[in-house]
């Protein structure tokens, strides 16, 4: 089933807009860091590295394998990404593919929206994911491990204000 961010728009999130007056001026001069930005956009109030994230969320956030949108996806910190890393989730297309929109990954500091997130675990739980990097243009050749999804108990998308 491929649940669209448009179709549950008026039932799920509240959007601001016209708060700023484009994407392109809105992100000008601004460098975003993962955690900041995924906070902003997904009402999740966890604070900090995003490799603590998820245990932050212990008791204060629903947390699972099951990729939501409005949901925060949370990476392991390795010795590649030693900050860890979230995403927030603005599509399912199907079991193995997820659309995320977050910050600094393919170039520091900026925004990518809606880029293709692949589950490539074996047992189909979102351990471990591959993610679009836009320096070559496609799904990264890297898998990532994962924690799993932290869940807004209030979701709401900010897109359009960033």
């Amino acid at each position: 089933m491929r649940l669209c961010l448009r179709g549950l728009v008026a039932a799920t999130f509240i959007f601001v807009a016209g708060v700023m007056p484009a994407v392109a001026q809105a992100n000008e001069g601004r460098f975003w860091q993962c955690a900041p930005f995924a906070r902003e956009i997904s009402g999740i109030q966890l604070f900090g590295r995003a490799a603590d994230w998820w245990v932050q969320a212990s008791g204060r956030y629903d947390r699972g394998n099951t990729p939501k949108i409005g949901a925060v996806l949370s990476f392991e910190a390795t010795s590649r990404m030693r900050a860890g890393h979230v995403a927030t989730v603005t599509e399912v297309v199907s079991d193995r593919v997820i659309k995320v929109t977050h910050a600094n990954w393919s170039t520091g500091g900026q925004i990518e929206r809606n880029v293709e997130v692949v589950d490539v675990s074996a047992n189909n739980d979102w351990s471990s994911v591959r993610v679009w990097y836009g320096r070559i243009g496609k799904i990264g050749t890297s898998a990532n491990p994962t924690n799993g999804f932290i869940y807004s108990d209030s979701p709401r998308l900010q897109l359009a204000a960033l």
